[in-house]
């Protein structure tokens, strides 16, 4: 046990080595990286869609696309023509900067102007893991809880946004937006919160503008 602390520490800290050299790629390129994250069927991949399509007469965009298996992600992303890299984990519950590295390779950078890094399923590990991203952004669906932000508090403390996705089912789901707001607030009073809706476009102008805000700090 008195190895774990060194262990972690020298994981985290060669990650962000790599995640410092990123950052640098991106900065000369102009390129808006975005670190999405959330629970398993959230919406990540549903906002992608919808984003990738809405935007596309806009922005050069592209998707490294995180997941434990399979290549269905990767596919609904690229066919809205956006590019598309698949990493699969293997069992691993986090992307981490060296994976978007080696995936950014096979990119053609000169022509992205943002870049979404849709992280595996889970709220835990991938806050932990800097991957190069400008911010974090997370999505909670009204499907989950709306404590869910007290419960795991790190990613909501470390995001820029938080994405209330689903609010068409608002009728039909025990869910308080304003309790989500508040318990994400308390761990982190500069969140922006955005609640939306993929299936029928509620709220996407919002989190459009802010895209097109933060990627012209970027230029």
């Amino acid at each position: 046990m008195s190895m774990e602390v060194p262990i972690v520490r020298n994981v985290l800290e060669a990650n962000d080595r790599i995640a410092e050299e990123l950052k640098n790629t991106f900065r000369e390129k102009g390129i808006l990286c975005l670190n999405l994250m959330s629970s398993p069927g959230a919406g990540k991949t549903s906002l992608l869609e919808r984003t990738l399509t809405d935007l596309k007469d806009e922005f050069g965009m592209a998707v490294v696309e995180g997941d434990l298996q399979t290549d269905n992600d990767a596919r609904r992303v690229a066919a809205t023509g956006a590019q598309a890299v698949q990493v699969n984990t293997e069992g691993g519950c986090h992307l981490d900067s060296g994976m978007v590295l080696d995936a950014i390779r096979s990119m053609d950078l000169d022509n992205i102007d943002i870049l979404f890094v849709e992280n595996v399923g889970n709220l835990v590990c991938p806050a932990e893991f800097d991957v190069g991203e400008d911010y974090k952004v997370t999505l909670l669906s009204v499907t989950e809880g709306d404590d869910k932000p007290e419960k795991y508090p790190l990613m909501f403390h470390l995001s820029a946004v938080m994405l209330l996705n689903k609010t068409d089912l608002l009728p039909y789901v025990d869910f308080s937006l304003d309790n989500a707001a508040r318990h994400a607030k308390a761990l982190n009073k500069d969140i922006k919160v955005m609640p939306l809706s993929c299936r029928n476009g509620e709220g996407l102008d919002d989190w459009y503008e802010w895209l097109r805000a933060k990627r012209a700090e970027k230029k």
